[in-house]
């Protein structure tokens, strides 16, 4: 059953996730820069850092390293500001695709024209692909860096070496951020549920007083109609057909209280045969429309197993804050209880 939107927990409900998230980008971005500076360094060649002459395809090389590093900070930066954006795996797996190609430009030309060991470069590219994608990132990087590397390194001396190097990262790595991953996902799943436990009610599904009452404080000086429901015959039926019986008709009812109050209201269940319903923005003419609706629904047979159908009854009592009001919850359910107990005084009456 639907709980009240956009509430404050459930937008924190993410918030381990983001938050690894965000670590990733600005480990990412702190890297690049660095990156972005030795890459410069390496062709000024004024520190010795690199050769003393780059050939044409190492110039060519960095320079696309550059324009790459500098376009994956740019999303990083994104990423790492809306960590919880639609966006954010399609942005980080462009990252991905563009530190594996920067890094397979430098060390493939590299490791060709210059007398230098570069290929330990390769394993970076899959390391990032894995903390990124887990085991599938890693994999994919690893068969792009070793496919690269065998067809545009011409000395392939070393390269079963360098591709069991590789291999030996990508499960290590993948396995490893593929494990977290589950784990995050389970502890996300179990809070969750716990959250979900705290602010509902077990039998119903519906929204408790505490998770009524936070609601109803974020309604703070807007126009608010309270509905305070008791079912009439409840206790017949519990002492009639057990308690299993009676659950399963309260568990019937908060659905149709669900369907009945409408989209912008928001149903819960106070305890035993008590349930109550909020309607933001609503006025008197409103409020007695959704009781007509709700005494409706709750009027109907319920069904409870073996061919036993039950009828109950509601009692209903109304109070309204008009906007600007300043009426907590606490007195507007008291107001509106007092009405119920006169309606009920009053059908016994007559």
């Amino acid at each position: 059953m639907p709980s009240p939107p956009d509430h404050p927990r459930d937008r924190r409900a993410d918030a381990s996730l983001r938050s690894r998230r965000r670590a990733v980008e600005i480990a990412q971005l702190v890297s690049r820069t660095v990156g972005l500076l030795c890459t410069v360094l390496y062709m000024s060649g004024v520190t010795g850092y690199g050769p003393d002459r780059l050939s044409g395809d190492m110039t060519r090389a960095c320079e696309l390293g550059l324009v790459l590093m500098t376009a994956a900070n740019l999303l990083g930066l994104r990423n790492a500001l809306r960590p919880g954006s639609r966006w954010y795996q399609p942005s980080s797996a462009v990252q991905a695709v563009f530190d594996t190609v920067t890094i397979i430009a430098f060390v493939t030309v590299s490791e060709r024209d210059f007398a230098q060991t570069t290929w330990p470069l390769l394993g970076l590219s899959i390391s990032i692909a894995a903390i990124r994608h887990q085991l599938t990132g890693a994999i994919l990087a690893y068969l792009a860096t070793s496919v690269a590397y065998l067809l545009l390194v011409p000395d392939l001396t070393d390269a079963a070496f360098v591709l069991g190097i590789g291999a030996m990262t990508a499960i290590i790595a993948g396995s490893q951020s593929t494990a977290f991953a589950r784990q995050l996902t389970a502890l996300q799943e179990t809070r969750r549920a716990l959250q979900h436990q705290a602010t509902h009610d077990g039998l119903t599904g519906l929204p408790n007083r505490a998770h009524l009452e936070e609601y109803a404080a974020r309604l703070k000086g807007g126009a608010l109609g309270v509905l305070l429901l008791d079912l009439n015959g409840f206790k017949q039926v519990n002492d009639t057909h057990g308690h299993a019986a009676g659950d399963r008709l309260l568990h019937e009812i908060g659905g149709r209280l669900t369907t009945a109050a409408g989209p912008s209201a928001v149903a819960g269940r106070l305890g035993g045969d008590e349930f109550l319903i909020l309607l933001p923005g609503a006025g008197r003419a409103g409020a007695t429309a959704t009781c007509e609706r709700v005494r409706d629904a709750v009027r109907r047979p319920v069904g409870l197993g073996d061919g036993v159908e039950v009828t109950v009854g509601v009692s209903i009592g109304v109070a309204l804050r008009p906007a600007g009001g300043e009426t907590t919850l606490d007195c507007l359910t008291a107001e509106a209880d007092a009405a119920m107990y006169r309606e009920k005084h009053d059908r016994r009456a007559a």
